[in-house]
């Protein structure tokens, strides 16, 4: 039976001191300092946070910020890379775990993506596809797209990312996660066979040449295992649960998932959604437990449920020990640099993102 978080339990005696450590030490620095904490950290990580949001919103903040000068990414690689792209000179970044990494990112490398480019403009012929890469992804894979004409594009850009792809080439490829894509081309109206999945272990991503030809999307084999752990019986027992409530999943869910639920979008739009319901209501939700856990604290008017356990190890790897000995080794420990070109290369494929935002 699912039940409502609550978290009222002080400190033990040695976490209080790390906090104290913690608190001293963003005392003494001040707006030099910022700690980023993304949605799906945990609510004491969080809560000894300056922002929390989602990766590319952070990255976005930090870089704005002038006074700071050190950095602090709470959250996996890719998004502290993100932050190193963006940031200032005179700004560093750092992450408390560095083997906080991403298993989705994982399932693609420059390698893979550049040979499968290389099979798929054999047939489609040149300047037939652009690359579009989701946000969680490592920077060479950002710099592939920017240097192929490609852009970047987060859970909330992904419509119109995809849009401007169709527009300006045939077809697109979009990597790494596959249940992203797919999801946001269903929305835009393309039929099931203008979407194949491009299998890196297989000649040809396991497709026929004529069904490249016919293709309008190319969908790498990746996906979240946070998400894809969410089914469609699991949205179906919950229904039937709680009939008054409303499901609302993250678009890395499968495409069955997605079609149940009554509401679909990034970790902010998800955040957004129980800040705007009405008191009493019973919200569901399918994403990482940690970000249900602090909106179900956040929000004790409502009935905040999760649809299915399911955590991020990555993300549960950054703790109170780590985060006081990166901030004890500020500018040293842990830090991360995108080295060029593929920093200038990444940020044209993000700036290009920014671009079509705007619009």
């Amino acid at each position: 039976m699912p039940q409502r978080f609550r978290d009222t339990r002080p400190a033990p005696p040695e976490e209080s001191d790390l906090i104290e450590r913690i608190s001293a030490i963003k005392a003494a620095l001040g707006r030099k300092l910022l700690i980023l904490t993304h949605h799906y950290q945990r609510y004491e990580i969080v809560a000894l946070g300056d922002y929390q949001g989602d990766s590319f919103g952070l990255a976005r903040k930090s870089a704005a910020d002038h006074e700071a000068r050190f950095i602090i990414f709470c959250g996996v690689h890719f998004m502290a890379e993100s932050a190193a792209i963006l940031a200032q000179p005179h700004q560093i970044v750092q992450i408390p775990d560095p083997k906080a990494g991403c298993l989705m990112a994982d399932m693609a490398d420059i390698h893979t993506v550049a040979s499968a480019w290389e099979e798929l403009t054999d047939v489609a012929g040149p300047g037939a596809i652009a690359p579009i890469v989701y946000m969680n992804s490592d920077a060479g894979l950002k710099a592939f797209c920017g240097r192929h004409g490609g852009v970047v594009c987060t859970s909330s850009h992904a419509g119109s990312a995809l849009t401007w792809g169709l527009a300006v080439r045939d077809k697109v490829f979009f990597f790494p996660d596959q249940h992203l894509g797919r999801n946001t081309g269903n929305r835009l109206g393309l039929a099931p066979e203008e979407m194949i999945v491009w299998d890196p272990d297989e000649p040809m991503g396991g497709n026929r040449p004529k069904d490249i030809r016919r293709a309008k999307l190319i969908l790498w084999d990746g996906y979240c295992h946070v998400h894809t752990h969410f089914q469609a019986n699991h949205v179906l027992k919950m229904r039937e649960e709680f009939p008054e409530a409303r499901i609302v999943v993250h678009p890395e869910c499968t495409e069955d998932v997605v079609a149940l639920a009554d509401a679909v979008g990034s970790t902010g739009f998800i955040a957004e959604y129980v800040e705007n319901a009405p008191p009493k209501s019973t919200i569901i939700i399918g994403t990482e437990i940690n970000l249900v856990h602090r909106l179900a604290l956040n929000h004790p008017d409502k009935q905040v449920l999760f649809l299915h356990y399911s955590l991020c190890p990555n993300m549960f790897k950054i703790n109170r020990e780590k985060l006081l000995w990166t901030l004890e080794n500020l500018g040293q420990a842990n830090q991360v640099v995108v080295p060029e070109p593929i920093k200038t290369e990444a940020r044209l494929a993000l700036d290009r993102m920014l671009t079509l935002t705007a619009q």
